[in-house]
């Protein structure tokens, strides 16, 4: 398991009842969060993306067999393992579960030490099923492959890997949202897969109708990674990474805080390290020059404000990896 502490979504009508699964949470070590209000434990589902959501069956409104379908009916929530908490025994209702796609039972009165336990095997289980997905190693490989291409390293990549997994978590984001910038860090560009190789590598300017091309590469990586719900958090910086805080940007001009803010975080440290590392069409700038000049471009409108200030403390409190 991560370093991180399991987190839980309790759902029951009945106070009492999530006061001890809140206790029996607290003394496991997991991170607990609860709700008697079915339709507000979705939101938070879909908001929080717990490793577990523990529910009651019966209550009033939605039973947990329908809160189950509906989490395994959603891409967002599809994924969580969702544990069902019933007094009831009958093999119809475990059936019925079942169906309604949950991943494990609990009976009345809960067993402490078998609930820890089979919340901790449900969470593991989640967290391999994250981790092992065949179709993000094949595009990490088709993204590292563009960036070689494009005149960058893996180190460029890699640098931006470690530096998103720190900002993140300087700006105390969730652990989500820390993970989806730190994976930004490769895949942020494997829209250029899709751009064709006399463009990619031309040595000079690009032409009108070749920069119209390349400004196509945020959209295609967005659509590549949209069939994966693992990548819910990083499509919008992939597609959003080159927008401009004053509209300009691309490939949909959004301005200010219509730029995801996952996007105009990522935005910094891709820019710091592009100014930092050597180009075929330019030299390593300095620290100091290159913060001067994310300064400058501020003031000419490509860069959040209050969030380059932020940027800027954190290079402070925790230099960002430098060139390997």
């Amino acid at each position: 398991m991560s370093d991180h502490p399991i987190v839980v979504l309790c759902i029951d009508d009945d106070s009492s009842a999530l006061q001890v699964l809140e206790a029996a949470a607290h003394l496991a070590g997991f991170e607990y969060n609860g709700t008697s209000d079915p339709a507000k434990g979705l939101e938070i589902a879909r908001e929080l993306e717990p490793d577990v959501i523990i529910s009651d069956v019966m209550m009033p409104g939605m039973t947990g067999f329908e809160l189950c379908e509906t989490l395994k009916a959603a891409r967002e929530t599809q994924l969580i393992p969702v544990v069902l908490v019933t007094a009831l025994d009958a093999r119809k209702d475990r059936i019925r579960g079942i169906e309604a796609g949950c991943d494990d039972f609990i009976t009345k009165p809960i067993d402490r030490l078998v609930l820890t336990s089979r919340v901790k095997s449900l969470a593991r289980l989640r967290q391999v099923t994250e981790t092992l997905d065949d179709a993000e190693k094949v595009l990490e490989s088709l993204a590292r492959s563009v960036e070689a291409k494009d005149g960058t390293t893996g180190a460029h990549c890699d640098r931006l890997v470690r530096n998103g997994r720190s900002f993140g978590t300087f700006l105390e984001l969730s652990r989500h949202d820390v993970s989806a910038l730190s994976r930004a860090g490769i895949l942020h560009d494997i829209g250029k897969i899709g751009i064709s190789e006399a463009v990619l590598m031309k040595p000079g300017k690009l032409n009108e109708a070749e920069w119209d091309e390349m400004k196509r590469h945020p959209a295609i990586g967005a659509e590549l990674l949209a069939p994966l719900i693992t990548m819910k958090r990083v499509i919008p910086i992939v597609r959003h990474h080159h927008e401009r805080w004053d509209g300009r940007g691309y490939p949909d001009g959004l301005a200010g805080e219509d730029i995801p803010y996952l996007a105009r975080c990522f935005q910094l440290l891709d820019a710091y390290d592009a100014l930092r590392s050597e180009r075929p069409y330019k030299a390593a700038f300095s620290h100091k020059k290159s913060c001067d000049i994310l300064k400058e471009e501020r003031e000419d409108g490509r860069w959040d404000p209050t969030l380059l200030e932020r940027f800027l403390e954190f290079m402070e409190v925790e230099p960002p990896h430098e060139l390997d």
